[in-house]
């Protein structure tokens, strides 16, 4: 059975960091594009960031520069490290894995987790 789980999530001043991680299982984690995505509130999911199996990145340009994709397929765990957190980061973040980063970034992946909360206070 497939399974992601993520964690890290918490609540943080802006301009701090936080750092999600994302616990994969169930599959062969290291051929799928891995990825992150959000919804805050009354909002559409936004894709943040994809790596593909080549460990190739892709990010938003909402979070350029400011955050980074990462995974340690020894650990089947992908992470993501925010850093410069801003009040409109907040939101409820999840993991994702796909075939494609497309559907990574497009928050329509195969596959997700429950999501872990992120609130940034101004």
């Amino acid at each position: 059975q497939v399974q992601l789980v993520e964690s890290g999530g918490g609540s943080v001043q802006a301009g701090g960091s936080l750092r999600l991680s994302c616990a994969a299982s169930g599959y062969t984690y290291s051929s799928y594009c891995m990825g992150w995505f959000r919804q805050a509130p009354g909002k559409e999911r936004e894709g943040v960031a994809a790596i593909d199996s080549d460990g190739s990145t892709s990010y938003a340009d909402s979070v350029k520069g400011r955050f980074t994709i990462s995974k340690d397929n020894g650990k089947n765990t992908l992470y993501l490290q925010m850093n410069s957190l801003k009040p409109e980061d907040t939101a409820v973040y999840y993991c994702g894995a796909d075939p494609l980063c497309a559907w990574v970034m497009r928050a329509l992946p195969e596959k997700w987790g429950q999501g872990t909360q992120v609130t940034v206070s101004s």
